[in-house]
């Protein structure tokens, strides 16, 4: 495997970075004859490597966040004697579910913002955990296997869950995650992408073409850095930071020549 030249046309470092450490997997688990995974990657690094894979032909890859619409994912890559269905077997291996149920007073009390915020404050590493389900009861948070119980010694010593339950368990035994939707409408002078944005973020078009640039928007699971493409029915677009929407309907326009658009957002 000749690294330096499948990396050539990346420009960024810390693109160079995250290509290079999958790489070093995919060699370790050839060698070894052993299935290798990555720290969790965010939604850009989870397009940047996906692409690079299927770019390259690599074939024997899973990128996994513990359940179909995970926005922060492992690489799991193994050997060509390995299927997908051994690979399957060995996800409770890898993953693990940090449950936290809070007390009957806390219920309902806490926000994604406040699980991330404690893992933050502890100093925990950001990469060690994936996507945090929160419910009524209080929160899922999946974490690779080896950083569970580090997670689990240590989330009591915040004082809002000192007084919580907090278990390790398997992670096909992840609660559902809660999907509540929005509808809204917006106006906008074109279907192009930073005019979308501009409305779901409210913020101004200039802004709106910074979000873009700095690689925080992602349709249908791809990241997109062109301000002026055009979205279409159906299309889902995250904006890191601000939400996930769904492009539900164009609705018609108004007497300017506006076009109005039905949204449903994630909430």
């Amino acid at each position: 495997m000749n690294k330096q030249e499948l990396l050539k046309d990346y420009k960024k470092q810390d693109d160079k970075l995250c290509l290079s450490q999958v790489l070093d997997k995919i060699e370790s688990s050839k060698l070894k004859n052993r299935i290798e995974y990555t720290d969790f990657l965010n939604m850009y690094q989870v397009s940047l490597v996906e692409n690079f894979l299927k770019k390259n032909k690599f074939e024997n890859y899973e990128l996994y966040g513990g359940y179909q619409d995970s926005e922060r994912k492992i690489l799991i890559t193994f050997p060509e004697n390995y299927s997908h269905d051994m690979v399957e077997k060995n996800y409770n291996k890898i993953l693990k579910v940090v449950r936290i149920n809070l007390p009957e007073e806390e219920k309902g009390k806490y926000t994604h913002r406040n699980y991330l915020g404690g893992i933050i404050k502890l100093g925990l590493k950001r990469e060690k955990v994936g996507d945090i389900l929160v419910s009524n009861d209080g929160a899922d948070i999946i974490s690779i296997e080896s950083f569970s119980n580090i997670l689990k010694e240590q989330l009591p010593t915040l004082t809002r869950f000192e007084n919580s339950k907090i278990d390790v368990i398997e992670i096909n035994s992840l609660r559902q995650k809660e999907i509540k939707i929005e509808e809204i409408k917006i106006i906008v002078p074109s279907l192009r992408l930073d005019n979308i944005v501009s409305d779901l973020a409210k913020t101004s078009r200039s802004k709106a073409s910074q979000i873009i640039s700095e690689e925080r928007v992602f349709i249908n699971g791809q990241n997109e850095t062109k301000v002026s493409k055009n979205v279409k029915l159906g299309d889902i677009i995250t904006i890191r930071g601000k939400g996930r929407f769904i492009i539900k309907e164009f609705a018609g326009s108004t007497r300017s020549g506006r076009t109005v658009v039905v949204i449903e957002k994630y909430v």
